[in-house]
Order: C-alpha cells, then structure tokens, then sequence
C-alpha cells in the first residue's frame, strides 16, 4: 500500500484494521482530559480492563476456601500454568509440555545456565551481543564466577563494528566460528533492547550446534513482538517476561521454554524445587527429586495464582485476536510509523535525528530507535504532549506502537509532535 502522512488516511487505516476493537478491552493513559499516545509496549504494556477481575476470582477462592484453592474452585491453583502455555506455545513456536510459566526473567536465565553452561576442558566461553541488557550481562557474569572463572576470559562479545550501530549477522557467525573450539553456549537477545534489531536466532542457533555449544535466548523484548518457531529453530532455551508486550503487569510472571530433547536427561545438572516434582508423586513428599518429564521440571517455588491470574488475562486477547494478526498488525503499524518518520525527517535540518533501527522486515519488530540532538528537551516535549515513549542515554528515544491498542491515527499524531519538537529544540 501506498501511505499517506495525513490524518484522513490514518483514520482510514483505522476503519479498515480488523482488530479495532480489542483497543476498547485496555485502560488508556490519560492526558488532559483525552487519551494519552502510549507508545511503551516494549517496555510495560497496558492493563487490561478484564486484569482486576481475575485477580479477584483469585482472591474470592482464598477467601472461599483457604488452602484448598489449589485443589477447588474454576481454575485449581495446582494446575493453573497449564491453562497459560497454549498461548504461550502458540507465541514462541513450541510444544506445549516445552514450555512452563515460572519466576522471572534474570532467575529464569540462572537456572538455564545451571544445565545448559557446562565448562569442560577448553570450552568455557560464552559468545553474547555487546549491549545487552544490563541485566543479562550482570547474570552472566556472576554465574560465570560462581563456577570459578574469570568472566573477561569467559564471556566474548560481538561488537558492531566501528561506525554503525548494529550487529552484522554476517559477524555473530564469524565470531561463532573463530571459538567454537572453546565454545559452551551461545547467549543471545532475540531483539536488541536498545536499537529493535531482530536477530536470526534459526541460523545462530544452526551455527552455534555445528560449533558443539548450546544455543538459548533472552526473548524479553521478542515474546508478543516477532514471529518465533523455538522448537523448528532447534534452540537448546530460550526465556522471557511478560510485562512487555505480553501485558501482564508489573513483575508478571515469566516464561521459559526447554527443547524436549531434555526433559527425560538425566545427566543434565539442575536446581529443584517442589513444584518442579512429577505431579503424580508430588504429594508423597519424598526426599529423591523425581522431575516433571517436561519443562515444568524446572520450576521451583509455589507461584503466585494472582501473578498467573494477571497472565491469564492478557493472554486471553491474544487468543481471541489470533497472535498471527496481532503480529500482521504490530508490522503494519510499524511499516506506517516508519514512513510518517521518513516524511518528516527529509525537512529537518541536517543531524538532527537519526533512526538505527534495522529497515528490513525481518531484522525489526515495533520499535523504532532514534537518536535525536538536543533528545532530553524533544524527550520532554514529547511527555508534556501526552506521549509516552523511553529515554535512553545518551540521546536515544525509543517508541513501540503495537497492535492491541494503538493505533495508525495515533502514529499519525505522534509524527506531527515529534516534528514540532525537533523543530523547536534540534535545529
């Protein structure tokens, strides 16, 4: 389609969008006295408006009856993440006894370390993307040391090369290949944090197996965004949470997925925990850990139904939209935004902003990253008009309109603020 950077089209656009209607099913921020822009999905999407009341389902079960919630009522706590991994095997491409609801992200990389990290003899390292979230090198790190080496020896990044701002494919292969003599596990973001770069998580994970490593990723910025087939690609783990573009609150729960080649290994080294127990001998409270044989042998505490009631919730729309038109949405809009933001960028003065998120279809998702001069006073420019969009150091603003509940009008909106502010402040 040929698009237009008017209100008209934008509004036609609208009109035409299939799923129109789910944006009624959310709480939209407001601003004076009209809804907000919301554009940080990649960061905490919206509530729900379905999320208090299955959270007081919850609530009413405790309070009808106590303990016995986990065994009475609708939806027994005992089995509740087995209502959860249908939507969420749908979302990541696996079988669904491949995937389980459990803990948060940063745990969930720790325990996937614990059996897919096996330094022995002269494969140690640990090739990652430099840049990743804070949080996934500070887990790498640590764990690293724990098992008694030196992460500067252990952990290889690959770095974009001078200049750009991006990851070459063509390099994460060539840096797989250089190691893989002393290469353990490949760790990789499936979609950059910082800059929206989708990666080939299929041929990474392709070319870490021929370097006998292991292959896992960190979906936080993935899951709910891109089209995923885990179990196709053949990744070893993969692991993400839920409060993105998953929409299940604050601290939601997360997710992790465990190729079935390994549910009945028993020679891979894991932390246990009672609920990660065979549900059939759970309750016999012996002292030998006997795993569920799927990925729910990896959980470990008890969760929290309210947690797994807020995921549920969020799910449920992604079930009733179909995740493939949520994806066919996400990528409209996108394709949209870029072209509101290339139409106003050709009148701007010269340097004044920049976008580094990938073009192509298949290297982006929702978000777009640009670097903007003078970006902290368009940044707050932005935020006095209603728009919720991220600041990043030094210069970044990163926005990430999705499918469920923005829409093309609100693209349209947002390029005639952006454009006002980088007027008045980049010039």
């Amino acid at each position: 389609m040929d698009f237009q950077n008017n209100q008209a089209f934008a509004r036609q656009l609208d009109k035409e969008d299939p799923l129109r209607q789910f944006r009624s099913q959310f709480i939209i921020p407001r601003h004076k006295d009209r809804d907000a822009i919301y554009f940080l999905g990649n960061s905490l999407g919206l509530q729900p408006k379905q999320t208090a009341g299955a959270i007081r389902e919850v609530l009413d079960q405790w309070s009808r009856f106590g303990v016995e919630g986990f065994f009475m009522g609708e939806k027994p706590w005992l089995e509740f993440h087995r209502q959860l991994t249908p939507s969420l095997s749908t979302m990541v491409g696996a079988q669904s006894h491949e995937v389980v609801a459990m803990n948060q992200l940063t745990v969930n990389l720790h325990l996937m370390l614990v059996s897919f990290y096996q330094p022995t003899g002269r494969r140690t390292k640990i090739l990652c993307e430099a840049k990743a979230f804070p949080s996934d090198q500070y887990m790498l790190a640590t764990h690293v040391r724990q098992r008694g080496l030196n992460p500067a020896d252990v952990i290889v990044e690959v770095q974009p090369r001078e200049g750009d701002s991006l990851i070459r494919h063509e390099d994460i292969l060539a840096a797989i290949d250089r190691h893989k003599e002393e290469l353990a596990l490949v760790f990789w973001g499936g979609v950059n944090y910082y800059t929206g770069q989708v990666f080939d998580m299929e041929s990474i994970t392709k070319a870490a197996h021929a370097a006998g490593a292991k292959a896992g990723f960190d979906l936080a910025h993935a899951v709910g965004n891109v089209p995923l087939q885990l179990h196709n690609w053949d990744a070893d783990f993969a692991c993400w949470c839920s409060y993105k573009y998953l929409n299940s609150g604050p601290g939601g729960i997360g997710g992790a997925f465990i190729h079935e080649r390994y549910h009945t290994d028993s020679s891979l080294n894991r932390f246990a925990g009672w609920w990660g127990n065979k549900k059939a001998t759970q309750f016999l409270m012996e002292k030998d850990f006997d795993p569920e044989a799927s990925a729910e042998g990896w959980q470990l505490s008890t969760p929290s139904p309210l947690l797994y009631a807020a995921h549920r919730a969020a799910l449920s729309i992604f079930e009733e939209a179909g995740f493939e038109n949520v994806v066919a949405k996400n990528n409209r809009l996108n394709d949209y935004l870029w072209f509101v933001l290339d139409d106003i960028i050709r009148d701007m003065p010269p340097n004044s902003v920049r976008i580094f998120t990938p073009r192509n279809r298949s290297e982006k998702g929702c978000q777009v990253s640009l670097a903007v001069k003078n970006g902290r006073e368009v940044f707050a420019q932005l935020s006095a008009e209603g728009v919720f969009a991220d600041w990043r150091e030094p210069d970044v603003i990163r926005v990430a309109p999705v499918g469920l509940y923005n829409t093309f009008e609100e693209v349209w909106q947002f390029g005639q603020i952006v454009k006002k502010a980088i007027v008045t402040f980049a010039a």
